[in-house]
């Protein structure tokens, strides 16, 4: 069932069993676990069904520290979220991610990965993907040629991903998703619903009902028995430090913890393969073919710990056009993410067109490595407010994104590692970047860019001053509040964190469940 809030009449009370806030990738995965369920579920997106600049104002907020995308073009908000630009990438986390590792700060997760595989199991479905499989010997007896680098895998080896149809190509988990929420007789979803405020009872142990807005004047209030933040990272940590009438420090951070540990996954040209002859494989070239996968150089867990380095992968690039594109923090500049995204295309064609002429007669044995890495936990990369407010009289999102050495040493370390390697196994040679050349230089180039993965934030502890949320991503002290998404995270993987993302909400999901039926 849909509702377009803005026709509402003014102070309108809407009433249901759970409320969810947000309809991206957490959102609606959740809302999709409660079909036909014998509870109301009151979903709460804070757009509508098409793109809106007025709503997409509201992200708009400062930047400060490393170089940022604006982060009014950094989400998307409407019916489907960031799924929208989504490039469908899906694999599952590591042990290693999960583990508590001493050269980490603030490391280790209240779960391990085994809590979690039948919830990636289950995300797999959501998500459209292939069966529940990674591991690179299964897609081998699938698909043929899919060789991998003869290399030591007690060293380096090879990740996969499985590509989900439901990417932002063909329109995210909006398109996909509509009719299914619409036509469900117990979802209830409200369009053009924002949530300004979030109300406790007295002692602010429990959440009595959140008020919405929208550009339209309309004022509402949603009560639930229980409810679920899931904006998204930035706009998760932003309404709890805002609903702050109650809770001077704003809701669930009497520790001083919201906001704080923003992460995302560094992506960065790093190095240069050459190989000596022509590979035979189609391993790291078979992301737009069916089953969509990609595959990217690991280093395996005892490594790591050897090496005290953070989790990163490396992908593949064709040289002949990697070095021709323009770094994507520099193109993704425009406040408006359509205008963002013309721009990375337009960069692509041009990169594309260029390598088509020196790759007349010439070699295509080079190679550019992409490195997506993790960020070290870090609590002074962090999400504020500040005296600015929106239309809708919230205050608006600051960033500080602030790096360490640690991501450094350990993007220079990983690319060494497979140089290394590469050069054992006898095909080839790896060349790193400059700004790795020198071990003392702790610089980052201008052309290191995010991911757009919002991560940290509200993160997941057993113990409240080193965390928002529990182990079943319930705020800590307040019984019916609930956080889903990758704000959740304690560390940020190397993987993309969408098929996490579902996977932490389906767990979350299954424990609302479980209260509700007691």
């Amino acid at each position: 069932m849909h509702i377009d809030a803005r026709n509402l009449p003014n102070n309108s009370t809407i009433e249901g069993d759970i409320c969810i806030i947000g309809a991206g990738a957490a959102g609606i995965s959740i809302a999709l676990d409660w079909i036909n369920a014998p509870y109301k579920v009151i979903l709460l997106e804070s757009g509508g069904f098409e793109y809106d600049d007025k709503v997409q104002d509201l992200y708009k907020g400062e930047t400060t520290g490393q170089k940022y995308y604006p982060l009014k073009a950094s989400r998307l908000s409407y019916f489907g979220g960031t799924t929208g630009h989504w490039a469908g990438m899906c694999s599952p986390f590591d042990n290693i991610d999960f583990m508590k590792r001493d050269w980490v700060p603030d490391s280790g997760w209240p779960i391990s990965k085994k809590d979690l595989d039948p919830f990636y199991a289950r995300a797999n479905e959501k998500l459209k993907l292939g069966p529940y499989h990674y591991d690179l010997s299964y897609w081998q007896k699938e698909v043929p040629n899919l060789n991998p680098f003869p290399l030591d895998a007690n060293v380096v080896w090879h990740k996969m991903w499985q590509i989900s149809p439901a990417w932002g190509f063909g329109g995210g988990l909006g398109k996909v998703y509509k009719g299914d929420i619409v036509k469900a007789k117990n979802i209830h979803l409200y369009t053009y619903a924002t949530v300004v405020n979030i109300i406790a009872n007295e002692n602010v142990s429990n959440i009595r009902e959140v008020t919405i807005k929208n550009l339209a004047g309309k004022t509402h209030s949603v009560k639930a028995k229980h409810f679920i933040l899931a904006g998204g990272a930035i706009q998760n940590a932003r309404i709890l430090l805002a609903s702050n009438t109650q809770a001077p420090q704003g809701l669930g951070n009497d520790n001083d913890v919201v906001g704080r540990y923003f992460m995302e996954h560094l992506e960065i040209p790093t190095a240069e393969l050459w190989l000596f002859k022509p590979f035979p494989t189609d391993l790291f070239t078979f992301f737009f073919e069916k089953p969509k996968l990609w595959c990217e150089l690991a280093i395996a867990e005892k490594v790591q710990i050897e090496n005290k380095i953070l989790n990163g992968t490396a992908g593949l690039s064709v040289l002949s056009s990697a070095k021709h594109q323009k770094p994507r923090m520099e193109v993704w500049q425009n406040e408006d993410p359509r205008k963002s995204k013309d721009n990375l295309f337009k960069s692509w064609d041009i990169a594309s067109k260029e390598a088509e002429k020196e790759n007349k007669g010439s070699i295509t044995r080079a190679f550019e490595f992409q490195t997506r890495i993790e960020q070290s936990p870090n609590r002074n990369s962090r999400v504020t407010i500040g005296p600015e407010k929106d239309e809708l009289g919230v205050p608006r999102a600051n960033l500080h994104w602030q790096l360490t050495e640690l991501d450094k040493r350990s993007i220079r370390t990983i690319n060494k590692i497979i140089g290394q390697q590469v050069g054992i196994a006898g095909i080839g040679r790896v060349k790193l970047n400059e700004f790795l050349q020198d071990e003392n230089d702790n610089s980052w180039p201008t052309n290191t860019n995010g991911g757009w993965h919002h991560m940290g934030t509200t993160r997941m502890s057993v113990d409240p001053k080193k965390g928002v949320v529990d182990a079943n991503c319930q705020v800590h002290g307040i019984s019916n509040l609930y956080v889903a998404g990758s704000g959740c995270y304690a560390t940020s993987g190397a993987p993309n964190p969408t098929l996490t993302i579902v996977a932490l909400s389906l767990k979350l999901s299954d424990y609302i469940k479980d209260k509700m039926n007691k």
